[in-house]
């Protein structure tokens, strides 16, 4: 995987180019108001929302929207929304596989809304089973490789996270990503804090079990079109992909 970039990091790094800041902004609040309808208010009692919080934070969600999604899913304050899950299956150019979550109101928008973006935008809907069959729900931390003017060793996090569940720490060049199951995703950040080491996001998320090459700048774009038009859907909260896109072809999307 030496010079390629894994699709959470893909996409991190082509959304610091063309942030949505204010599409950003809605996905996270929403996060923030299911994590505390699901585990209550409290954030040291709630994991999910202590991450959910500090996600938004580091996109510097402004704290009184913070707050008031806290109070909104907690029960505290009105204005709150029944959300449900819903994920699409699609398979998008050159053949690689897309899982769309979303989080709902109103189920036959979505469905409609995710359908339509996909048939004008290169891609298809997939039969249930067929796209979900190739990923794995995982915890993925990911920590930037220089932090308060010293440099994060691969050593470093490895110990740091070893015996707190890590499964895989990959290099992707300014940052680490470190794998572990789902349910270790809260130790594995608590366990570089603890340690010392900062990190920029702690999330569960569907990794492939295998990517697919797209290495033709062209339908690299055309993987990315797809994914901007579905990331930009009120209902859309994630996009996973198989596609495994070099950073040098990532650099001529962005020229």
């Amino acid at each position: 995987m030496s010079g390629h970039s894994k699709w959470a990091t893909t996409k991190h790094k082509k959304a610091a180019i063309d942030a949505k800041r204010g599409k950003l902004f809605a996905k996270m609040i929403k996060n923030i108001e299911i994590a505390a309808k699901m585990g209550g208010p409290d954030v040291s009692g709630n994991p999910t929302l202590f991450d959910a919080i500090q996600k938004a934070k580091k996109q510097s969600v402004p704290n009184k929207n913070i707050d008031s999604a806290v109070k909104r899913g907690g029960g505290l304050e009105g204005g709150g929304v029944d959300y449900e899950t819903i994920m699409y299956e699609v398979y998008g150019p050159q053949g690689v596989a897309l899982l769309v979550e979303c989080l709902t109101d109103n189920r036959n928008r979505a469905a409609m809304e995710v359908r339509t973006a996909v048939t004008r935008n290169g891609g298809t809907m997939a039969d249930p089973g067929s796209v979900s069959r190739l990923f794995t729900r995982k915890g993925v931390v990911v920590v930037a490789k220089q932090q308060d003017g010293k440099e994060i060793s691969e050593d470093d996090v490895l110990e740091a996270t070893l015996d707190a569940g890590a499964e895989d720490v990959a290099d992707h060049g300014d940052s680490f990503e470190v794998q572990s199951e789902a349910t270790d995703v809260v130790a594995v950040r608590s366990a570089l804090q603890e340690a010392g080491i900062d990190y920029e996001s702690a999330d569960v998320l569907f990794v492939a079990s295998m990517d697919i090459p797209v290495a033709e700048p062209e339908a690299a774009g055309k993987v990315f079109r797809l994914v901007d038009v579905l990331d930009d859907l009120d209902d859309v909260q994630n996009v996973f992909s198989n596609a495994d896109i070099s950073d040098e072809v990532l650099e001529q999307i962005e020229d």
